[in-house]
């Protein structure tokens, strides 16, 4: 697919995802919105899919919404927040979160407001030595968004999760690391092919099993150990049915490599 605002490639197994308004630090304006709730719907449809990419072009992984474009409609008297969360970053967040399929974030360089939520919605998150991460909100007056409220004090605690979104102070890579942000750091030029091993790793693994997991951990993040438990029974009847259980039972028995189709 040709899209106007990301670049798309899909290779082994791997689809990556890469933001393509450098010029904007990758900001989100309407048709980037377009673009990748376009790619998400791909990657589900696609069963060669088997892990996604999301990087930014450029200098910066994402910077949030393009204020200019929030500025323009503010001026015509045309601004609802409430509404264009609604018809964005909502379904957009709620699409990467329910993807049966991991998510690998790489984070180049800064991310920032929704862009920092877009990050935290993947499923991991691998960040170079230069990026950074900004609850940016309050800088202009506004509240945390995009799953900001839901995700980051799952990530770090709501000590921390307070300390970011009532201050917008900047943290660095080392510093998301050692809060719990990021899974790694690593050295700008090693970032892509540590991601890209890591995503082709993923995508020799048992796919369906993987959607299953993402689906019982958001579940339990709101519901009692009771419920979790019997919800893990419901996930675990789904995955022993799947070809690639039996292709991991059999190989465990033989001794041998696991060849998981994801099915």
């Amino acid at each position: 697919m040709s899209y106007e605002t990301i670049l798309t490639e899909i290779k082994d197994g791997v689809f990556t995802i890469t933001l393509n308004r450098p010029d904007k630090l990758n900001s989100f304006n309407n048709k980037m919105f377009v673009d990748l709730t376009d790619a998400f719907k791909q990657v589900e449809r696609n069963a060669s899919a088997r892990c996604v990419i999301i990087t930014g072009a450029g200098k910066g992984f994402c910077a949030g919404q393009d204020l200019s474009s929030a500025k323009e409609r503010m001026t015509s008297g045309d601004m609802s927040y409430g509404h264009h969360l609604r018809e964005t970053y909502n379904p957009l967040i709620n699409r990467m979160m329910s993807l049966p399929k991991p998510i690998i974030a790489a984070i180049n360089g800064a991310a920032a407001g929704a862009g920092m939520s877009l990050a935290m919605a993947c499923d991991l998150r691998l960040a170079a030595e230069s990026a950074s991460f900004l609850q940016a909100f309050v800088k202009i007056g506004l509240v945390p968004d995009s799953g900001s409220s839901w995700l980051l004090q799952r990530l770090v605690g709501r000590t921390r999760a307070m300390d970011l979104m009532l201050t917008g102070k900047k943290i660095n890579a080392k510093e998301a690391l050692e809060w719990g942000v990021v899974n790694r750091v690593v050295p700008n030029e090693d970032l892509m092919k540590a991601t890209n091993d890591l995503a082709h790793s993923l995508a020799t693994m048992p796919t369906k099993a993987i959607g299953l997991i993402k689906r019982m951990t958001d579940y339990a993040a709101m519901h009692t150990l009771a419920e979790s438990l019997d919800y893990e029974a419901d996930m675990q009847e789904i995955a022993g049915r799947t070809a690639d259980h039996r292709e991991g039972l059999m190989a465990f028995l033989e001794k041998r490599a696991a060849n998981f189709k994801g099915e």
